[in-house]
C-alpha cells in the first residue's frame, strides 16, 4: 500500500495553486486568462486580491522639502515601534516629518521631532506625547553604518517618509548632506522648469 501512494505516474498534478502570483510569474494574467485555463471565479478573485494587496504602497507622511535641503547619499528602509493611536493616525495620514531627524542613542536609532497627532484626542491617555522619540528597527549593520554617518562632519539623517507596506507601517530614512544656496537655486529653477514643460503640455 506505501508503495502504491510514493509512486507517481507522468508529471505531478496541476490543480493546487500558490495563493500569490507575482508579476514575472507566468501566471500573472487578466481575468480572461484565468478563465481559459478553467480557474473558477472565487480562484480568480483570491490571485487578483493578493496581487493588489502586496503591491500596494502608499506614502502616508512625508519631508516635503527634504531634497530642496538635503542631497541623499545613502537610504534605509525601517520597521517603526508604535502605539495604536500613532498607527491610525499615520494610516489616515496624520503627522508631519518636517525638522524630523534621526539619531542614534545606546546601540538603537529613533526619530526625534517627528508628531503624530492622537486618532481619537477625547480617547487618547493622559500620557500621550505627540512627539515622542520612536524607535526604528533595523539590522546592527544598518545601526553601525548610521551611527557612523552621525559623527561624521556635514552628514545628517533624516526621515523621507512613513509609508504603507502590506501590513506593515515602514520609515524610508536617509544620510543625506546639507546643500548649499547655489544646490537650492539650481533645484528651483529646474523645478520651474518642469512645471511650465507639464503647464504646456496640458494646454495642448
Amino acid at each position: 500500500m506505501v508503495a502504491k501512494l510514493l509512486k507517481k505516474d507522468g508529471p505531478p498534478s496541476r490543480t493546487r495553486h500558490p495563493p500569490f502570483f507575482g508579476v514575472g510569474s507566468p501566471d500573472f494574467f487578466p481575468f480572461g486568462f484565468f478563465a481559459g485555463v478553467g480557474m473558477n471565479q472565487s480562484i480568480q478573485k483570491t490571485h487578483i486580491f493578493a496581487i493588489i494587496r502586496y503591491t500596494n504602497v502608499v506614502t502616508l507622511v512625508e519631508y516635503k522639502k527634504a531634497f530642496l535641503k538635503y542631497a541623499p547619499v545613502e537610504t534605509f528602509s525601517a520597521g517603526l515601534e508604535l502605539s495604536g493611536q500613532e498607527v491610525k493616525s499615520l494610516r489616515n495620514k496624520l503627522g508631519s516629518l518636517d525638522g524630523a531627524r534621526v539619531v542614534v542613542r545606546g546601540g538603537e536609532a529613533f526619530i526625534v521631532g517627528m508628531t503624530i497627532p492622537p486618532y481619537q484626542a477625547a480617547n487618547a491617555p493622559k500620557s500621550y506625547d505627540p512627539e515622542r522619540a520612536r524607535r526604528l528597527l533595523l539590522t546592527r549593520k544598518e545601526i553601525a553604518i548610521l551611527y557612523a554617518a552621525e559623527s561624521k562632519k556635514g552628514l545628517t539623517i533624516i526621515p523621507l517618509e512613513v509609508y504603507n507596506s502590506r501590513q506593515f507601517l515602514k520609515a524610508r530614512i536617509a544620510i543625506v548632506r546639507g546643500k548649499g544656496k547655489e544646490d537650492r537655486r539650481e533645484d528651483l529653477k529646474k523645478r520651474d522648469a518642469l512645471r511650465e514643460t507639464g503647464r504646456i503640455l496640458k494646454n495642448r
